[in-house]
């Protein structure tokens, strides 16, 4: 039986980082640090972090959590033709959405088309990509679901 490939969205790295109950329920529900198959995020998500961890003025020891984490993980670069398909059919499917145009942040667009490019299934805990489902495998992760 063969390993499931996991693309990570930036908020995955974040309760991963944290080392919260969520990350620790994330990590040993789908086995992320003991599959032969490492994680992949998005080149998009290493900006995203980083921002993040400046603007909430993290010191240096969780930056080096931070660094382990994304050292650990498969980077996937955004710049390959077949992300740029990805990209513009995952563009052109939400915008004539059955159920409605649904209007996708540019660094989510690049996060799924790296997932789908991969053949990953794409790990969250928000829903932006819920409606990508008939595209590529993906599965929110109910934050609610865990205590913190």
């Amino acid at each position: 039986m063969s390993e499931t490939t996991y693309l990570l969205d930036t908020n995955i790295i974040l309760m991963l980082v944290r080392g919260n109950e969520l990350g620790t329920h994330i990590n040993t529900r789908f086995g992320l640090h003991a599959s032969k198959i490492r994680p992949m995020i998005c080149v998009v998500t290493h900006g995203e972090i980083y921002v993040l961890a400046r603007r909430r003025g993290w010191g240096d020891k969780k930056i080096k959590v931070l660094e382990n984490t994304l050292n650990n993980l498969v980077t996937v670069n955004i710049n390959h033709p077949a992300v740029l398909d990805a990209y513009i059919e995952i563009d052109l499917y939400s915008q004539q959405h059955p159920t409605g145009a649904r209007n996708m942040g540019k660094n989510d667009l690049w996060i799924a088309a790296c997932a789908k490019a991969a053949g990953a299934k794409l790990l969250s805990t928000d829903r932006d990509f819920e409606h990508l489902g008939d595209l590529f495998a993906v599965e929110y992760i109910d934050p609610a679901m865990v205590k913190r």
